[in-house]
């Protein structure tokens, strides 16, 4: 028989009454190893993200991913003010230029930083919205705080910018900035008319351009083309609401998109008019010539006509390319029939 000291044999039996003792009572020891189990995987999911994947998410908070969609929509009227008032004052060409990049740069923060306030405010609505949950901030990619701290340096620089486009031209500024821009995404928790609001935004560049060039000189042209240019925004931001339209209803999401309903087509129609209508006011009142009339207001209205008849409002990639088309045609020939006029004016071009 093997000889075994008594230090050793006491070791081994007692192991073996430890094993009989797991083999007895499995769910007990699965129970306590659970605890330490869940930690680890709450630490791998809290593992630190990589730098790229972080820049990628904040990227993302600001819709640059996307560029120019969005941004286009905010420069476009201010590019209409510099091209209206350019006209009527002859201004130098490379005076002109210089603006238009001013306003493009100052869209394009004003796009991103108005993206970064909405995810903040509708945070809770985007985990209820197919199309929106995996949204960075929605999707806990970035914190909220992370994303404070993006929307105050946008804000930081659109500050400086608007010093930029002289004393009065501030004022107005600043109105949209810190008041307009701001109550907009808190809208959709009170009114069907969110786009509405955010017409009032996105157009107020038209008369931030025009004071910082004329003043309150004509005023009533740039007042006229101002509210035509909300109604531009709530009819293309409708059809781009449509594409959340039932997970809208289902979130308690108020929008143009849920309440026009059935009547969409004939109610979008006439806001598309609307703004038409306001491009002929501005034309008349400008002394526009007949390459505005063509290109500016025949332009946008063959754009619209075409959409109103061909669209499908339950198509949600139909209603991108729509909304997409607004920006990159419909803001484009408006400001190229005034730039060709502008150039007709000022004899950089001839006919």
């Amino acid at each position: 028989m093997l000889c075994l000291s008594p230090y050793l044999w006491d070791l081994i039996v007692s192991v073996m009454l430890n094993l009989r003792s797991s083999a007895a009572h499995p769910i007990r020891i699965m129970a306590s190893n659970q605890p330490l189990l869940e930690k680890k995987q709450v630490q791998a999911k809290r593992s630190p993200q990589t730098f790229a994947s972080t820049a990628w998410a904040y990227f993302r908070l600001t819709r640059l991913h996307k560029f120019p969609a969005g941004s286009d929509l905010i420069f476009w009227p201010s590019a209409w003010g510099v091209m209206l008032c350019a006209r009527t004052e002859d201004l130098e060409i490379t005076t002109v230029c210089a603006m238009i990049l001013l306003y493009a740069l100052g869209g394009t923060l004003r796009h991103g930083a108005g993206c970064c306030w909405n995810d903040i405010c509708d945070v809770e609505f985007d985990r209820q919205v197919e199309r929106s949950k995996s949204r960075p901030l929605a999707s806990g990619a970035i914190s909220m705080t992370g994303a404070l701290a993006l929307f105050a340096a946008h804000y930081a620089v659109l500050y400086y910018l608007l010093t930029l486009a002289g004393d009065e031209a501030f004022k107005v500024g600043l109105v949209g900035l810190y008041i307009i821009d701001l109550i907009y995404p808190l809208m959709k928790r009170f009114t069907h008319w969110p786009q509405a609001i955010l017409g009032l935004a996105m157009t107020w560049g038209l008369p931030t351009a025009w004071v910082s060039i004329r003043g309150y000189s004509d005023i009533d042209a740039a007042v006229v083309l101002y509210f035509g240019g909300v109604c531009w925004t709530i009819y293309y931001d409708t059809i781009y609401a449509c594409q959340d339209r039932r997970d809208d209803i289902k979130a308690g999401v108020k929008s143009t998109a849920v309440l026009f309903g059935d009547w969409i087509r004939p109610i979008l129609s006439f806001f598309a008019a609307c703004f038409v209508a306001s491009l002929v006011y501005a034309g008349v009142i400008t002394e526009a010539g007949w390459l505005y009339y063509t290109i500016t207001v025949g332009g946008a209205a063959a754009c619209f006509a075409k959409q109103m008849l061909t669209i499908d409002f339950d198509n949600g990639e139909q209603c991108w390319q729509a909304f997409k088309t607004n920006g990159t045609l419909v803001g484009f020939l408006v400001w190229a029939g005034m730039a060709a006029d502008y150039a007709a004016a000022v004899g950089l071009i001839s006919l």
